[in-house]
């Protein structure tokens, strides 16, 4: 397909030298014609500008400076970018080869898609296979009411949207893409692909499981922006098992928990 349009791909970094290179080897290993890498490493006292050096030639954009965590990284890295379609790679997670060619070949196929995701792969720390995670299309009942089940580094979406839903939100430190999904389901539309776009490492030592009680927190002020008067619903433990009882049929009657779900889970 000749009209692919440009994919800006940001990678936020603070000393992950352990995982940054395979990172960035995922990223230009793709070969997509149009393509534009920025990189943003908040400082690192480790081995990770050395790395990145190395990849600058692919490179729009890096720097390697104190930059407030994470979401701040990313919102930099953003403003850099100047391609159609936006995503991000967290330092220790790896695209799977093609993603970025399906992706682009997507959103050429589907002029009225603001964004779209894949499933995912979940590993150890030192790449073994935890299991997969198939997933359902985007439904905002079943987002609010559960857990934010969209696969971050398998989901692309037009610069359009972003932009008319205000950007990445500095405020939130765990659940800012749980936030910028919400907001791009206010002004636009989610589609899903069920194809493997990502592998997202699974691990003691990751931000998600120190610091969980963040995560909880700032999922339940997301959550709480469309309550009426903010004040959660006296109905609210019941539209969750509502829910998450439709997520568990849905996913079953679609084959998301196959033979090697279940392996992986250990269901029987």
């Amino acid at each position: 397909m000749n009209t692919l349009p440009k994919i800006s791909v940001v990678v936020p970094s603070f000393n992950q030298a352990k995982y940054l290179e395979l990172a960035l080897k995922s990223i230009v290993d793709q070969g997509y014609p149009n393509l534009e890498l920025i990189v943003i490493d908040g400082g690192s006292s480790d081995e990770s500008p050395h790395i990145i050096r190395k990849y600058e030639s692919y490179m729009k954009f890096w720097c390697s400076e104190p930059d407030g965590g994470q979401t701040q990284g990313i919102i930099k890295g953003f403003s850099h970018a100047t391609g159609d379609i936006l995503c991000f790679l967290n330092s220790d997670d790896l695209f799977e080869p093609r993603s970025f060619q399906e992706a682009g070949e997507y959103f050429a196929k589907h002029p009225d898609a603001d964004a779209v995701y894949g499933n995912a792969l979940w590993i150890d720390a030192n790449g073994k296979p935890l299991r997969p995670q198939k997933e359902i299309p985007f439904n905002r009942f079943i987002f609010l009411y559960t857990y934010n089940y969209v696969p971050g580094m398998s989901m692309f979406w037009r610069r359009s949207v972003y932009d008319r839903a205000g950007g990445l939100n500095p405020a939130f430190q765990m659940a800012f893409d749980a936030d910028l999904w919400m907001r791009i389901s206010d002004h636009g539309t989610i589609r899903h692909v069920a194809r493997q776009w990502s592998r997202m490492r699974f691990y003691p030592e990751q931000k998600s499981h120190r610091l969980r009680e963040i995560t909880i927190r700032e999922d339940m002020m997301v959550r709480s922006r469309y309550w009426k008067n903010k004040a959660m619903p006296a109905t609210y433990q019941l539209r969750r098992a509502t829910a998450y009882s439709i997520r568990i049929v849905w996913k079953l009657l679609t084959g998301c928990y196959g033979l090697s779900y279940r392996r992986h889970m250990k269901i029987t």
